[in-house]
């Protein structure tokens, strides 16, 4: 029988939230725990709960949480109608070692996939949604990248090994789709070639860096009817010399060429990106490159305090120009570096992923997975300063507490 807090009793506090059956609480109660039956004391959902409850209060390590939480029981054990104290440390470690963090990970995505769905039906027409969608054909940025958890380094132990995790993040809702463990840097396109999926590829634009630029990955994204944008660096001089040689050939047609530019300006800083599109390089690398669509060549110009720094980026592509034409292939390589800028930053400072000093094998990476599922949640919110949001939801437990309960919109609040 699956634990659970709630569980249906005769009489229950009448202050206790309700929970519904859309909730990330109720998705929880899924998610399989790995424990033996002796060390079930405390339901896998409400450890869970309770961990981002702490989180969304701004606690970034597994002892300010524990604070957090025994400083509110007496209101926390009402709101969940627990009648028994609060765990300690050693249980939520040995909880989130004992679960799959891909579970986890996947768990969490499907409650915001769903709930962004509902969002979009609720909020259009169903023929001019299916219209919209028919327009845009479904298209959505992954950017797929890598991180390792310092805070897993250097502790010698076999028990405590470095944890290198490779995310798939869907640029548009900020929502990490899944996750997984790659043994090295220098092994994150094999790694990743090896667990490419349909569900994963199909109907979706991957976007990576240059160490996916291998033929064999591109081969599989495109025989599972996804899309690459790969750039083109030094670890495959002879595609780059080509591309570069093309773009600088004042003799070639560029009557064909699509061009498209972008300036932005503040604090200072002036900086201008431009893109070059072709489709005369298609026939030259077809059979190499699956599915080849276009080449590109994007010139990004800084300029702070008069001084000025300039970098081009050469790439290829398998989407058309009917589904991406040159301002839409600048927006994907701007967009890709949101996996950096708005997931592995803000896991870092913000949520302090980095400094923790969780070690036991398996507990990273579930924490890895609460935490890209807490700021995914909050993307939904609408919150555009989290470390703020998180100020006001440590004053509000209820409000906080709701948001883990309760049926997920993003007009909540």
């Amino acid at each position: 029988m699956q634990l659970t807090v709630f569980e249906e009793v005769e009489q229950g506090d009448p202050e206790a939230l309700g929970v519904d059956a859309a909730s990330l609480y109720r998705a929880f109660e899924q998610v399989k725990d790995g424990r033996k039956a002796k060390g079930k004391r405390y339901p896998l959902a409400l450890l869970f709960t309770l961990i981002l409850l702490g989180k969304l209060a701004g606690e970034t390590k597994l002892d300010g949480i524990i604070d957090w939480i025994n400083e509110r029981q007496h209101e926390l054990k009402k709101l969940l109608n627990w009648p028994k104290r609060f765990p300690v440390a050693k249980t939520y470690t040995d909880a989130l070692a004992k679960c799959d963090h891909q579970e986890v990970a996947r768990t969490i995505a499907q409650v915001l996939v769903k709930a962004r769905a509902q969002e979009r039906c609720d909020g259009e027409p169903s023929q001019r949604l299916s219209q919209h969608e028919s327009a845009n054909e479904g298209l959505m940025q992954t950017a797929v990248d890598g991180k390792v958890l310092r805070g897993t380094l250097k502790h010698g132990r076999e028990d405590q090994p470095p944890v290198h995790l490779l995310s798939w993040y869907e640029c548009e809702s900020g929502i990490v789709l899944d996750q997984f463990i790659v043994h090295s840097k220098n092994n994150e396109e094999s790694a990743c070639q090896a667990i490419l999926h349909p569900v994963l590829v199909k109907g979706r634009i991957l976007t990576v860096d240059a160490i996916f630029s291998c033929r064999p990955w591109c081969a599989t994204v495109h025989a599972y009817q996804g899309y690459y944008v790969i750039p083109i660096k030094d670890n495959n001089p002879a595609v780059r010399r080509d591309l570069e040689e093309f773009f600088e050939d004042d003799g070639i047609d560029r009557h064909e060429f699509q061009v498209h530019k972008e300036i932005t300006k503040g604090h200072g800083r002036l900086e201008v990106r431009e893109i070059w599109t072709s489709t005369q390089m298609n026939d030259w690398f077809e059979n190499e490159w699956a599915g080849m669509a276009q080449v590109f060549r994007i010139r990004r110009t800084v300029q702070v305090k008069g001084e000025e720094r300039q970098e081009r980026v050469y790439g290829i592509t398998n989407v058309p120009r009917a589904k991406a034409d040159a301002k839409r292939l600048l927006e994907l390589n701007r967009k890709h570096w949101w996996i950096e800028n708005r997931l592995h930053y803000r896991r870092d400072v913000t949520l302090g992923e980095d400094a923790s000093q969780v070690r036991s094998v398996g507990a990273p990476e579930a924490l890895t997975a609460l935490n890209g599922g807490l700021l995914a949640l909050l993307d939904f919110q609408g919150v555009k300063n989290v470390a703020k949001q998180m100020r006001h939801l440590c004053a509000q437990p209820r409000e906080a507490l709701q948001l883990l309960l309760g049926k997920l919109s993003s007009q909540y609040g």
